[in-house]
């Protein structure tokens, strides 16, 4: 048995570890305020996103995989500065945001658990998170990230706890029905932007030069693409992409049962959060709940983290991978410290987290489909990925992923 759960583990890549860190906390509370808001209409969200999610995934998984270089580095032999600072700009911002909002998650949930206040666990939880990413080596990093991939279900057990009507429940994902006003809008475009994520994007193509890394200094000699590796990277994608929407439905199904037990429209503040899930769930349940929010934030974070560090390494051509030492890459370990404590200092600033929160997720839905665009555009190149290009089918995906994704950003503006 054992040795069939290490085997498993053993296949576990950038695809699954990307995929988990999707539902991050801030992500949770993301689906939860939309099931309150939005209910069953809410439900279709997850199945129709799936797609669009594997598809941009794939795209960037390759292009690290057959070019050995991250996206930002290709974006920046590929396009003009302008771009490149500012999609990286941008892009930072947003993710400090969404790491200050996760640490602010993990702290609170500590809190409950421990009745220590979170004001003592944001300084642990980050120091733990920094010491992780700086100390460990990647093979070791990667084994706990992992481990840590399980926590997910944790949110999924805790939603059986809660008494669903399954059959109206399935009948309201296959089938969706939607009233499109203001709120709707925003809830859509906040969802479809902490879902499909640039910060995933930088990530998971990063950790598939990574990977390929490790496996040529392991083996001694330089690394061939394979149909064998390429379907490999194909199916760890899906099936990562498949995890994280499968919780995200959980999610949103959970987040619709709350206003049977409380007269409530919106969630204001993860406390206000914590403070309604225990009592639906009790007390064991929601101790599995708070694990799984522990245990994706503590994928989540590192991965936004690192994203900071490899896009910020990448423009400056500095030495990067959580493969090498501090020494050795001293300024994008650096980069993660800096992007960690920004995005702790955020938690000291008098800022109402669960709005800063589906705007931080509408602003990603902005700054989306121009980097779409860019990753089709150079994973159909042949004078980047060589004849290895994307298949049509993925091609197919991308595109749409990028029409939605544009859809939902002006219908948000429209509503401003």
């Amino acid at each position: 048995m054992l040795k069939e759960i290490k085997r498993l583990f053993g296949k576990i890549g950038p695809g699954v570890i990307t995929g988990v860190a999707d539902d991050d906390p801030s992500g949770v509370l993301t689906y939860i305020q939309s099931g309150v808001m939005l209910g069953s209409t809410s439900f279709w969200l997850a199945p129709f996103m799936l797609p669009m999610m594997y598809a941009a995934q794939e795209i960037s998984a390759r292009l690290g995989l057959k070019t050995e270089k991250g996206l930002m580095r290709l974006i920046k032999e590929n396009y003009a500065k302008p771009i490149v600072f500012g999609i990286a700009l941008i892009s930072a911002v947003v993710i400090i945001t969404n790491i200050g909002a996760d640490l602010l998650a993990m702290s609170i949930t500590l809190g409950s658990l421990s009745h220590i206040s979170r004001f003592a666990w944001l300084p642990i939880v980050s120091a733990a998170i920094i010491a992780g990413m700086v100390f460990l080596s990647y093979k070791k990093f990667a084994g706990v990230m992992k481990w840590f991939t399980i926590s997910l279900l944790f949110y999924i057990l805790a939603v059986f706890y809660m008494h669903v009507s399954w059959l109206p429940t399935l009948k309201a994902t296959v089938i969706p029905s939607l009233s499109f006003n203001g709120s709707t809008l925003v809830l859509i475009a906040a969802v479809l932007g902490t879902s499909i994520s640039p910060y995933l994007f930088f990530w998971q193509s990063s950790e598939e030069v990574e990977e390929r890394k490790e496996k040529e200094e392991e083996a001694g000699h330089k690394y061939r693409i394979t149909s064998r590796r390429i379907r490999d990277l194909r199916e760890d994608t899906f099936f990562g992409m498949l995890f994280s929407e499968i919780g995200t439905w959980f999610m949103l199904v959970g987040g619709a049962q709350i206003p049977r037990f409380f007269h409530l429209t919106q969630i204001t503040d993860f406390n206000q959060a914590s403070l309604v899930l225990r009592p639906i769930l009790g007390p064991g349940a929601y101790l599995i709940f708070s694990l799984g929010i522990i245990g994706v934030g503590a994928i989540a974070i590192p991965t936004m983290a690192g994203s900071i560090g490899y896009m910020a390494a990448e423009i400056f051509d500095w030495p990067e991978g959580i493969n090498k030492r501090v020494r050795e890459a001293k300024w994008f370990y650096a980069t993660i410290v800096l992007a960690m404590l920004s995005g702790l200092a955020l938690n000291l600033l008098n800022l109402n987290p669960v709005e800063l929160l589906i705007y931080t997720a509408v602003l990603y839905t902005i700054i989306t489909p121009p980097i779409i665009y860019l990753l089709i555009r150079m994973a159909n190149n042949k004078k980047i990925v060589g004849e290895q290009t994307t298949t049509p089918a993925v091609n197919v995906l991308g595109y749409v992923t990028l029409f939605v994704m544009l859809a939902a950003a002006i219908g948000y503006l429209f509503t401003l």
